[in-house]
């Protein structure tokens, strides 16, 4: 799918979300509850909030396994057989997470072809070489100036920490109520070297990003199960936001976690707190397999809404 399929297709998925809206739809028993953005009204919603919990429990049985994952960039990084080349290539595979899937894993796969074992080649390639090897690089917007940017950054945290994970292990300050403001830090350490004012690749959450890729490869990282690698064991799941693209978003306006009509990164937050009131312990537990359905199989999701099939593509 080129960029302007990829604009086609959502523009038809906007279609038919306008004859699916909060508004023209039947609300779900929890809805009449207290806005669930908030902590205090999950826990006023009572039995409605265990059904919740149990109907998301069942999607997440369903569709959190490894045969949802492909197409996915998580795929790609999945190829890769050690720990530490998988954590690199998972990054550059979430930082190219925007367009159309296949054309994201294609671009995953093209940007580290020149570095096969990236982690040890990364780390034995010269600056200028890393920006030599990117030089024809593009993906949509972003240039090879920015990957090799992204790219220059890892090396240079690779030398120091020997992993990125060690590194965001040493940015999180206690009684920080999630990952975000550690990220921010995790960010600006990546770019210190680069002589771009601003890397489409590297968002950055205290410029007000919503930062969603990112926040899918904390997850990736962080959490682990048959889907996400588990691969840092320094991070918390409990401080994770949940990266939320358009289908998450529709999804959580559909089930009242939050009423901003904007996906940013206030609206994630809103998310993940309505998440953390069923899952203190893993807020993000229910993005994979909510996405997947969506994506997939939409009638699965006709429990969550009061038995209303969503559009495809939701």
């Amino acid at each position: 799918m080129d960029a302007m399929d990829a604009v086609d297709a959502e523009e038809r998925s906007a279609t038919a979300l306008s004859a699916w809206s909060p508004r023209s739809m039947p609300s779900p028993p929890w809805t009449t509850a207290p806005h669930f953005g908030y902590r205090g009204a999950m826990k006023k919603a009572g039995p409605e909030n265990k059904r919740l919990a149990l109907q998301l429990e069942a999607l997440y049985e369903r569709f959190n396994r490894p045969e949802w994952i492909d197409p996915d960039p998580l795929a790609v990084a999945r190829e890769y057989r050690t720990r530490a080349d998988r954590e690199v290539a998972a990054l550059v595979a979430a930082a190219l997470a925007f367009g159309g899937v296949r054309q994201i894993m294609a671009s995953v796969r093209r940007a580290l072809a020149p570095f096969p074992r990236p982690h040890a080649d990364l780390l034995a390639a010269r600056p200028e070489e890393i920006h030599r090897a990117c030089a024809s690089f593009r993906h949509r917007y972003a240039d090879g100036e920015e990957l090799a940017a992204l790219l220059t950054g890892v090396r240079g945290v690779l030398g120091e920490h020997r992993s990125l994970g060690a590194l965001f292990a040493t940015l999180g300050t206690p009684g920080e109520g999630d990952v975000v403001p550690a990220l921010t830090r995790f960010v600006r350490v990546l770019a210190a070297g680069s002589r771009l004012s601003r890397n489409y690749l590297l968002p950055d959450p205290a410029r007000g990003s919503a930062c969603k890729r990112l926040l899918l490869y904390l997850r990736w990282m962080t959490r682990s199960d048959a889907v996400d690698m588990g691969l840092w064991k320094g991070v918390d799941p409990a401080m994770l936001v949940v990266p939320l693209d358009i289908h998450m978003h529709r999804i959580c306006t559909r089930l009242g976690f939050t009423r901003r009509r904007t996906a940013d990164l206030r609206a994630a937050r809103e998310v993940t707190a309505a998440f953390r009131a069923l899952r203190p312990d893993d807020p993000v537990r229910y993005d994979f397999c909510l996405t997947r359905a969506a994506m997939h199989e939409p009638r699965a999701l006709e429990a969550l809404f009061g038995g209303v099939t969503p559009p495809p593509g939701l």
